[in-house]
């Protein structure tokens, strides 16, 4: 007998076009004699819809009632990238459903969608990230949040400072809850850190002002809940300065290497961070992490965990799990059963 899988794509978050790519993806290779295939799309307004061929209004089914809708599934894989879909929102209403999905639970959606918490638990556990400032904006003010957590109210002339004798420019500025490098920028000075601050907080109400690392940017998949499955370590090679979002997706310019041109000793330390990375947040069924390789220290420096990372036939992600001699359709079956499992 067939399971009954919903496979749910597209969402509130700025990343609702990458989901919809990746969700057609999963969608193409998903082996039909396996599966009852249910594709849910989310617009961009929240509206559940039963997915026929194509997103045209006419093609879709407007779900009035998803608990029930989804109460008759057997297991859920939400092919979701940012708030409202990687952030721990929509894996609670699962758990609330009784229902088995694929990827990280609740709580590790949560710690790993928001860079400022990412950032306290692997501190806990001694591996290393690029320095960085925590700042908030409430109701048009600046406030500072210092390494003992107290809050300071700051102006623009008050940070500069501050990234001056701590950090030094450039910075990037980070939303702290957003992904695929949506409204982050990098800030030569006093001027740009105040534009980019700005735009950065209509993502978000707090924010990561981090040094700049420069190095190599690279990247591992696991797979697994308890036996873990750690791929071998991807190369990105940006077509600008940094991995923006255009370079990401739209100019189709960047270039990813598999393994990377790395030493195997360097593959080997990071693949062994990335599995500490990955259990001291409690992630399961897959994740991406990513690092950077500092260009003049060799230093391996963590620089953020993708709980659902992009999943198109592209992507680093499924390439990584490829890599291992595993095929696309095999890497979805794997996901299922370890949903399954929990």
């Amino acid at each position: 007998m067939k399971l009954k899988l919903a496979v749910i794509f597209g969402g509130r978050s700025t990343e609702h076009d990458v989901s919809v790519t990746s969700g057609l993806s999963v969608l193409k290779n998903l082996n039909q004699k396996k599966y009852q295939i249910y594709p849910i799309y989310i617009d961009k307004d929240g509206l559940f819809y039963q997915y026929k061929k194509d997103l045209n209004i006419k093609n879709l089914k407007l779900i009035t009632n998803i608990f029930s809708y989804l109460k008759k599934m057997d297991v859920i894989f939400p092919v979701l990238h940012g708030l409202y879909g990687e952030d721990g929102t929509i894996q609670g209403l699962f758990s609330i459903l009784n229902k088995k999905y694929v990827g990280c639970h609740t709580l590790s959606s949560a710690i790993c969608m928001d860079k400022v918490y990412t950032k306290i638990i692997l501190n806990s556990a001694h591996i290393l990230q690029a320095k960085s400032m925590y700042i908030q904006k409430i109701k048009d003010k600046y406030y500072y949040i210092n390494k003992n957590f107290l809050k300071c109210e700051v102006n623009i002339t008050d940070l500069d400072l501050k990234i001056k004798t701590y950090l030094k420019y450039p910075v990037f500025i980070k939303p702290s809850n957003s992904g695929s490098s949506v409204g982050v920028n990098k800030a030569n000075n006093k001027e740009e850190l105040e534009k980019y601050l700005q735009y950065a907080f209509t993502f978000d109400n707090k924010v990561l002002i981090e040094e700049e690392i420069k190095g190599k940017e690279v990247e591992c998949a696991i797979i697994g809940n308890n036996d873990l499955i750690v791929s071998t370590v991807g190369e990105i090679i940006p077509d600008e300065d940094y991995y923006s979002y255009e370079s990401k997706y739209l100019n189709n310019k960047s270039k990813t290497l598999i393994p990377a041109k790395i030493d195997n000793k360097i593959i080997n330390k990071i693949q062994k961070k990335a599995k500490r990375a990955y259990i001291a947040c409690n992630c399961e069924g897959l994740s991406r992490i990513d690092f950077f390789i500092e260009d003049k220290t060799n230093r391996i420096i963590l620089n953020e965990i993708n709980t659902m990372p992009g999943f198109t036939e592209i992507s680093m992600y499924p390439k990584l799990i490829q890599n291992l001699g595993y095929t696309y359709e095999e890497l979805l079956d794997m996901l299922i059963s370890l949903a399954l499992e929990n």
